[in-house]
């Protein structure tokens, strides 16, 4: 075949499968994950429900692939605003700010319960040792700037880090998010101050 056609076979199938993991996680945030049949979502994506099969085999394997592709979304952001940063100091801040924006915009989107059985997959325990990773790798940095205190293990300081600002998902505005950020800036400064 030609490339093209492949090319055009395959920008079909992303579409497709875009279009199956929106309206779902529409539909379910929306109704309830009890509420939402697949005849629902392949109405509303504009697809049959065979070709809704050939994609996924039910509505809980569609949100699982719609959270790992949300999760990949914010990795890749994270990475991007580290890149965009200037100094070490500039790199951590920026990424720690990302990440606590990234946790309380992932808030109140979906019940709670369904919120604890996408956060139990194996997808979220990699994205997690990835944040940590990258935190931890721009902590070596600060530290051998002399911007970040080095008396604690740069593990131990980014597993901090993830946890503390995990707590975002919790805060009322978008301004406790920064004081948040700036605690936690203030535990990475040499000497703790």
């Amino acid at each position: 075949m030609p490339r093209l056609w492949n090319e055009t076979i395959e920008t079909h199938r992303r579409d497709v499968r875009h279009a199956i993991l929106s309206t779902t996680a529409a539909l379910v945030a929306d109704r309830g994950l009890l509420n939402v049949t697949m005849s629902q979502i392949a109405e509303q994506a504009g697809i049959g429900r065979a070709t809704l099969y050939k994609y996924f085999p039910d509505v809980e394997s569609i949100l699982l692939a719609w959270h790992a592709e949300q999760i990949a979304h914010h990795l890749a952001h994270l990475a991007d605003v580290r890149d965009r940063a200037g100094g070490p100091l500039e790199r951590l801040k920026a990424v720690l700010d990302a990440f606590a924006a990234v946790s309380r915009g992932s808030r109140g989107h979906f019940d709670t319960g369904l919120v604890a059985a996408l956060h139990r997959g194996e997808h979220v325990a990699q994205a997690r040792n990835q944040v940590r990773d990258l935190i931890r790798d721009l902590l070596v940095d600060a530290a051998a700037a002399g911007e970040v205190r080095g008396d604690v293990a740069p593990e131990e300081l980014a597993a901090f880090c993830v946890h503390a600002l995990a707590a975002a998902a919790s805060l009322p505005s978008g301004a406790a998010v920064r004081r948040l950020v700036e605690v936690v800036l203030a535990g990475l400064r040499p000497g703790g101050r």
